[in-house]
């Protein structure tokens, strides 16, 4: 006997299955990750054709099934149309959706990683059309933190990992620099103390801006160059990348979108 039951989701991804169908993952914030199949969605005159689009927050109907669900009913929500107008941003919605569901999600609730993502699209797709560069990646940066928090794999950034040392960036200082281990999750007063891989060397700026991220804060972006911006979000993503065993493939696309920025 079918077991139905009702969920809200936003829709992480959407991709074609069969002739006319859709196969969508959700993050719901009571039942985790759903994959489910959408009979039909990708048919012209189908109610679930753009209710199954990603980025759409849905409350879905579904049917249990052994391995896939299926969808029978969709009534939107909320979206995000901000996002599809502007490629910058639809590939920084990407990139959290890739990293959101590379966290080893279970059956489980997530209902706080599922407010802190839509709470950062919302903000995301309102921020206007020619928002500065380092804004967007400010803003990349603090939802890829929150993200890391949120799986218990964010470094820590207060101390040295070998030491025990208090990190005290100094602006005043050009050359200022701290290592980071991966493997540790934290940064590493130069020279260290033993033998450890650092994967990355930050300057002050860097630190001090991912410390106000440990913080819950977002440093202005107008106050740091860009290039400290772009420092952040890159290590992050490296550690991100080192932790979860896999590519982020939306940063790509980043690269390519800011590469004429530079």
């Amino acid at each position: 006997m079918s077991q139905t039951y009702s969920a809200t989701g936003i829709i992480l991804k959407s991709k074609p299955h069969g002739e006319s169908d859709k196969l969508v993952t959700v993050l719901t914030p009571h039942f985790g990750v759903i994959r489910a199949i959408a009979p039909g969605a990708r048919k012209p005159k189908s109610r679930l054709r753009g209710r199954t689009e990603i980025f759409v927050i849905n409350q879905l109907l579904l049917v249990k099934g052994r391995s896939l669900d299926k969808l029978i009913q969709a009534e939107t929500i909320e979206s995000y149309p901000g996002l599809s107008r502007q490629l910058a941003k639809l590939a920084i919605a990407q990139y959290w959706a890739e990293v959101v569901l590379t966290l080893e999600l279970s059956d489980q609730p997530h209902e706080q990683l599922y407010a802190v993502l839509c709470q950062r699209l919302e903000q995301l797709h309102t921020l206007p059309a020619q928002t500065p560069l380092a804004v967007f990646i400010g803003h990349l940066s603090r939802g890829l933190w929150q993200f890391l928090t949120w799986g218990g794999i964010a470094p820590s950034l207060l101390h040295c990992g070998l030491s025990g040392q208090p990190i005290q960036p100094s602006e005043a200082d050009p050359d200022w620099r701290v290592g980071m281990s991966f493997e540790l999750g934290s940064l590493i007063v130069l020279p260290p103390s033993q033998a450890v891989v650092l994967h990355a060397h930050l300057r002050s700026a860097e630190v001090l801006a991912l410390q106000a991220l440990q913080f819950g804060q977002l440093p202005s972006p107008e106050m740091l160059p860009l290039v400290a911006w772009r420092g952040v979000e890159r290590v992050l993503r490296h550690y991100c990348q080192y932790h979860l065993g896999k590519g982020i493939r939306s940063a790509a696309l980043l690269d390519t979108l800011f590469m004429e920025d530079f």
